[in-house]
């Protein structure tokens, strides 16, 4: 059973790998599309997920049905024209975004003829949000299961999100913002250790003056209790609000570089997670380290489809388990990244669970390029954690059983990101 189920790691230098070379040869010759406009169009909307019936909880360990709603459970739109090339975010108050869930959610933009030339995911990444999206045996072990009544109100409401959005664009001004919130946030394994502490926003504002924010901030979504048994949004839901109360029109949250990174919110309770939620409000609003407006109405995109070393779900430091019962246990992982040009603004959305303590360099070297930086994760897509390679042998659950596909992986992504942003101009 143990040569049928076993193997052992790989540790050949990742450069020296057919898929590594590929894939930086897709990233050199795939075109970016799209085109210069003459002005900015936005608009936003969103709806509620919220099932009738009690759902599968998903994040930390398998606990049931959520025995109550403390928050109901939204998904949010927000689409971006230049009267030319027509973008759009669609944001789920999720553990993840799984490619089953995307797939089903693209057939169902199409079926209701709802033309965009580029649809990127997010999630809040919450870990008491309401499964029923993953097929497959690990799905079903640990994430909830797959419910077909779930996945159709979740396409039925974000194809009715992204159409309120379409149909309330008006001319917009388009802004960038960062902020540092380091005080609230921390390294998940190493004390005093490298973070990234901003909040980024960019900011659509109307006519009218109603605004909205795409933001991202590197604090996991953890701030309440394993035990807690009601379906929450977490500290992104209370954030939301509390931007919507004081300033905006419309929020939406979406997990930033949460690897390596936890939250140092002051409980575990829903009290205390709208205490830290206003801590971070308060923050946003105290201090600017960065603004910048995006004057020029240019949108520029592209798709790089990855390929990974053999996947590595170790049960050691040196035994994984064989690539086909990985296969079996999660199926498709569709590893990409979706790249997204607005103005002197590069988005990057990650398949990887990509850990905080790249983006320092990540940063200084859009700076370098003329460009603002906003990286994002979950879209549509779940390899599991990318995570700096030194921390690889640590007995950590990111770098064990969460980095699935081996060593060099973090090298990997760093890599391409760095390339990406030398890409744009």
């Amino acid at each position: 059973m143990a040569l049928i189920l076993l193997t052992k790691v790989d540790r050949s230098p990742i450069e020296s790998q057919d898929f590594y070379r590929e894939t930086f040869d897709r990233l050199e010759n795939t075109p970016w599309k799209g085109s210069e406009g003459d002005y900015w169009l936005a608009g936003w909307g969103k709806e509620n997920v919220t099932p009738d019936q009690p759902a599968e909880l998903v994040g930390y360990a398998p606990r049931g049905p959520y025995e109550f709603v403390q928050d109901s459970s939204y998904v949010k739109a927000i689409a971006l024209s230049n009267g030319k090339t027509r973008i759009a975010w669609l944001n789920f108050e999720l553990l993840i975004v799984h490619p089953e869930l995307a797939r089903a959610v693209e057939d169902g933009v199409k079926s209701a003829g709802i033309t965009i030339d580029q649809l990127i995911f997010t999630a809040t990444h919450t870990h008491s949000g309401m499964g029923g999206y993953m097929p497959g045996p690990l799905g079903e072990m640990a994430f909830g299961g797959f419910d077909q009544g779930i996945v159709d109100l979740l396409v039925d409401k974000s194809v009715a999100a992204l159409q309120a959005a379409i149909s309330s664009q008006d001319t917009v001004s388009l802004s960038y913002r960062k902020v540092n919130a380091g005080q609230l946030v921390a390294n998940r394994f190493i004390k005093d250790g490298p973070i990234d502490p901003f909040v980024r926003q960019l900011i659509f504002t109307k006519k009218d003056e109603k605004k909205a924010t795409f933001y991202t901030y590197s604090a996991h979504a953890t701030t309440l209790s394993s035990k807690f048994m009601g379906l929450s949004g977490d500290y992104p839901k209370y954030l939301n609000l509390a931007l919507e109360v004081r300033d905006y029109d419309f929020s939406l949250f979406a997990a930033g570089t949460v690897g390596s990174h936890r939250p140092l919110a002051p409980g575990n309770t829903p009290e205390k997670i709208q205490e830290y939620s206003a801590s971070l409000d308060s923050a946003i609003w105290l201090e600017t380290d960065q603004a910048d407006t995006l004057e020029n109405p240019r949108i520029v995109y592209s798709r790089l489809d990855m390929k990974l070393r053999t996947p590595h779900l170790r049960i050691s430091d040196n035994l994984r388990i064989r690539p086909w019962l990985f296969n079996y246990l999660l199926g498709d992982t569709n590893p990409h990244l979706d790249i997204t040009q607005i103005g002197n603004l590069l988005m990057i959305t990650s398949s990887g669970e990509l850990s905080g303590v790249f983006y320092e360099a990540w940063d200084k070297l859009a700076r370098q390029n003329n460009l603002q930086l906003i990286v994002t994760t979950f879209n549509g897509g779940y390899i599991g954690y990318i995570t700096p390679d030194e921390l690889y042998d640590e007995h950590f659950h990111e770098v064990r059983e969460m980095n699935w596909y081996g060593p060099g992986n973090g090298a990997y992504f760093d890599n391409l990101i760095k390339r990406t942003i030398e890409k744009a101009n």
